[in-house]
């Protein structure tokens, strides 16, 4: 906690084998993207490279479709709920075991039938050559575009927070970022961004480009099922390390039964005497005042300073323990290891800090629901809401363009129905653990409400470093980290098709030949990576958030239209047109107003539902109206996709 950087050779010695396991993992991943490449030498260039040749058989579909889903939201935002939140999230999260049902059942069978028939490659695809309609794969491609640009910076992000909390106790990334900050400091885009994230940021960033762009839909197809399969192993070797170290379920339980909500805000630091080479108070660092009774107790949420001749830091940003029970449990665990707290005599004063919306001062708001809320006066998770968000997470996953890609790849029904059982398995073994293991970590980990999204790999390399195992958080830390690579690799192909595919072979250039088109391919999934990583350099400040609007968003949008283009003979070209652009602004409509309102990023509920609902609600309601005010398609398009065939699905 002093002015120069502290390092304990035994804590070096593991996050170095931690540091080894990691990219051991990582160069697997280049592994499968060399072998990959291989395979576009000798197919179509177009489909190996964007579908993979529609060959995908049980594991390698039911993998890529589950670690597609499972986000950099699923291993780093869903935690960071729960932790914040408490029990209330196993019911927020518990349709998700229906995604399965929904995604690929409602639509599987019959969106790869149809993407057969015409040939499409992309989503956009699909809708355009079911209608002849130049204009709506147009607005498909735009919608996806947009809607993927700002969930792909919130990937970034994640990755990035997950490779620094793995790296930050190396000697030589140390070094680096020192050397980082010393090169960035006078340049203002990079100005105040924390020098170790950037590197994690360009060092993540460069990785997943260069495997993506690389390897084509393969190469993401198979990494995805290595990190489908390390991420339940991370799962399951965290859940009994952190019920062990808890002392159980029940003791956890009854131990955040008693837990009152923090409080946040700020403080002022002020020591003795000046340092020489001035004062850096770590982030978790913690900070006391009073005594007996009277005693406070705070733990530092961002990294701040005294400068050198000074005496004082203004407005350093804490979270307040209010739970009694819990300020002396941590002020014994503070005695037995003292390097967590400020070393050198100071007072803390001015200090500004603001009680929860919803559970303040009141007992037991973690294991039961709403749950507590710091802005939400009504609690995170009201009846209404718990009913909104059960579609959203099961029917809204049906409406994704990245889910939609995966069902026009499988290679036979049998292929379908095996995988829908296994993705709803998979989903169990990955999110009711979760919820477990991050109500464990409101005990082992307190005090880190203002920088809840960093919770899961701090807890990957707390409970490691406990029994002596640092090795294994490289492993454990692996598992956010490929959550977040399947996602941003898969978002990254799907805009870097709807450019080539769906914008310039498709409206542009006809004619264009596969030379140009692989190159083009090549490009653009870089440049947009590229800018993805740009945009993460200042990135939101909620993982979470972002991708629940991108995910509902798109739900809104997709979902109806597809639905009705697929199974509705009479749908034309005006009525999905009207359903996409009805459900993209009802839901638009309803995170402005929020914003308005409540001045920051969080949506306006209308009788307390979800947007999603309302957005659902509207395409599916404009789709069907505005079908039947206007003519008929035309009879061959309808014989063309409704005809019955023989040897058809």
């Amino acid at each position: 906690m002093s002015g120069t950087l502290s390092f304990s050779p035994l804590l070096a010695a593991g996050s170095n084998a931690a540091l080894i396991t990691f990219l051991i993992y990582t160069l697997a991943v280049f592994g499968l993207a060399a072998v990959s490449n291989q395979l576009l030498k000798s197919k179509s260039f177009l489909s190996e490279y964007f579908l993979g040749s529609r060959s995908l058989g049980v594991w390698a579909f039911a993998l890529t479709f589950a670690a597609t889903s499972a986000s950099g939201g699923s291993f780093t935002g869903f935690p960071s709920k729960i932790y914040t939140h408490g029990w209330t999230l196993a019911l927020w999260i518990g349709s998700y075991m229906v995604v399965p049902i929904c995604a690929m059942g409602l639509l599987g069978k019959r969106l790869n039938h149809v993407a057969r028939i015409s040939g499409s490659i992309t989503v956009p695809d699909v809708l355009r050559d079911r209608f002849h309609s130049a204009k709506f794969g147009a607005l498909a491609t735009l919608l996806i575009v947009f809607f993927m640009t700002f969930n792909l910076v919130a990937q970034f992000k994640a990755g990035s927070y997950i490779l620094n909390t793995l790296l930050k106790d190396v000697e030589f990334f140390q070094f680096a970022a020192l050397q980082t900050e010393s090169m960035t400091s006078g340049i203002p885009f990079l100005a105040g961004v924390d020098p170790a994230y950037l590197l994690c940021l360009l060092f993540f960033g460069v990785a997943v480009i260069i495997y993506t762009t690389y390897g084509g839909f393969h190469a993401v197809v198979w990494t995805d099922v290595m990190q489908g399969i390390v991420m339940v192993i991370g799962v399951m070797i965290m859940l009994p390390l952190a019920l062990t170290q808890v002392g159980g379920l029940q003791h956890a339980t009854a131990e955040m039964a008693k837990m009152m909500p923090p409080k946040l805000g700020t403080l002022s630091v002020t020591i003795d005497q000046p340092q020489d080479v001035g004062l850096n108070i770590d982030a978790q660092t913690w900070l006391k005042t009073g005594s007996g009774e009277n005693e406070r107790l705070f733990r530092v949420s961002e990294f701040a300073s005294i400068p050198k001749g000074k005496l004082t830091a203004t407005d350093v940003k804490v979270v307040e323990i209010t739970t009694p029970e819990e300020i002396v449990r941590i002020n014994g665990q503070l005695e037995r290891d003292p390097s967590d707290q400020l070393q050198i005599p100071y007072e803390v004063n001015n200090i500004d800090v603001k009680e929860y919306a919803y559970g303040s001062g009141k007992r037991g708001g973690y294991v039961t629901g709403p749950g507590p809320a710091p802005s939400n006066v009504n609690g995170f998770l009201p009846l209404s809401l718990a009913i909104s968000f059960f579609f959203m997470w099961a029917i809204s996953g049906a409406g994704q363009p990245s889910s939609m890609v995966r069902l026009m790849a499988f290679n036979s029904s049998t292929t379908l129905r095996r995988s829908i059982f296994t993705v709803a398995i998979y989903y169990g073994l990955i999110y009711f653990p979760l919820v477990v293991i991050f109500c464990c970590a409101r005990l082992l980990l307190p005090g880190m409400d203002a920088t809840a999204d960093a919770i899961m790999p701090e807890m990957a390399v707390h409970l490691t470093k406990n029994v002596g195992m640092l090795w294994l958080a490289g492993l454990l830390v692996a598992a956010p980290f490929a959550a977040v690579m399947s996602t941003v690799d898969s978002f990254l192909l799907m805009i870097s098709s709807a450019l080539v595919r769906d914008v310039y072979q498709r409206n542009i250039n006809p004619e264009v030949t596969e030379k140009r088109i692989k190159l083009m391919s090549y490009v653009c999934t870089a440049v947009v990576g590229t800018g993805a990583m740009l945009g993460a350099i200042n990135p939101p400040q909620f993982l979470q958030d972002i991708i629940v609007y991108t995910g509902s968003g798109l739900a809104a949008c997709f979902l109806g239209p597809m639905v009705f283009t697929l199974y509705w003979p009479r749908a034309n070209a005006h009525g999905v047109i009207a359903g996409m652009l009805a459900g993209f602004a009802a839901h638009l409509s309803m995170y402005v107003a929020g914003f308005v309102i409540k001045q920051r990023f969080e949506p306006y509920r209308l009788f307390n539902f979800d947007p999603i609902i309302v957005g659902l609600f509207v395409s599916f309601l404009a789709v069907y109206v505005v079908t039947l005010m206007t003519p008929p398609p035309p009879e061959e398009l309808v014989n063309k996709y409704f005809r019955r065939r023989p040897n058809a699905g």
